[in-house]
């Protein structure tokens, strides 16, 4: 398949080229120090919302050749898990290349992966990350992976897969998971219910991260990504991870009796 088409421009992030970009940058903000990483969570809601806290790890990252992009699947569509067969994606700041040799390697690796669109056609968590990464590196290429079966079993598997794969590479390939966190509670609840999430991501415990989201009924959309990438991290010796930014949607309505929570976390 040739290409896909942006499904949330305009929506999610300016459709206007010149826009986009002025946007990005302002969420990037002011240049910091950069520094290797396995991989990191970021957001996926609207710019507008939670940009910024995606720019401050993006800002932080040394730029890499080659990225997993791990998203949950919101649209119910599609396949469990699914990496989309498209050799690029477009959006308005140009394309972004599918890196086909790495995706059929992770296809390899883990057998529950299905080579598919559908999951991916109307999904907006991979794509708002791509404005980011073509700003971060103009030439990136990345590798999309929708998960949407709450399985424990599934995001070893895929974490295992990537652990082994950016193991063996050349040059680092950074893994990201896009999620973001407790959805409609109060900020007070929100906040209680994520920092059950963030004790498990900051030790690296994909089974305690799991388990919190389903105990404490945390609403973290990516809760699947996130617990894959932590299997790939700790797999790989990784056993830290650090919040850079946090924020909720009442930053910006100032309604903070049902917001949605936002963080970036750098993993490693």
């Amino acid at each position: 398949m040739a290409s896909r088409s942006p499904a949330v421009a305009g929506a999610f992030y300016p459709r206007d080229p010149a826009i986009l970009a002025r946007e990005v940058a302002d969420c990037l903000g002011p240049e910091v120090a950069r520094r290797p990483a396995f991989g990191a969570i970021v957001p996926h809601a609207g710019y507008v919302y939670s940009g910024s806290v995606a720019g401050a790890v993006y800002a932080r990252l040394e730029p890499a050749h080659t990225v997993i992009l791990l998203g949950p699947n919101h649209t119910g569509r599609g396949a469990a898990a699914s990496i989309d067969p498209h050799d690029r994606w477009e959006t308005p700041l140009g394309s972004v290349r599918v890196d086909r040799g790495l995706a059929d390697r992770l296809a390899e690796l883990c057998p529950s992966l299905e080579r598919e669109s559908a999951a991916h056609d109307r999904e907006h968590s991979l794509e708002v990350q791509l404005p980011f990464l073509k700003t971060w590196n103009p030439e990136v290429a990345f590798v999309p992976i929708c998960l949407g079966a709450p399985s424990l079993a599934l995001c070893r598997e895929i974490g295992e897969a990537c652990a082994s794969v950016t193991a063996n590479a050349a040059s680092p390939i950074p893994v990201f998971a896009s999620s973001d966190m407790n959805h409609y509670e109060s900020r007070e609840t929100g906040d209680a219910k994520n920092a059950i999430a963030f004790r498990a991501i900051e030790e690296v415990d994909p089974e305690g991260l799991f388990s919190a989201v389903i105990d404490h009924d945390i609403s973290m959309c990516g809760f699947l990504p996130a617990t894959a990438l932590l299997f790939a991290a700790r797999s790989r010796g990784v056993d830290r991870a650090e919040i850079v930014a946090r924020a909720d949607s009442g930053d910006r309505t100032g309604d903070t009796a049902s917001v949605v929570g936002y963080a970036g976390i750098i993993v490693g």
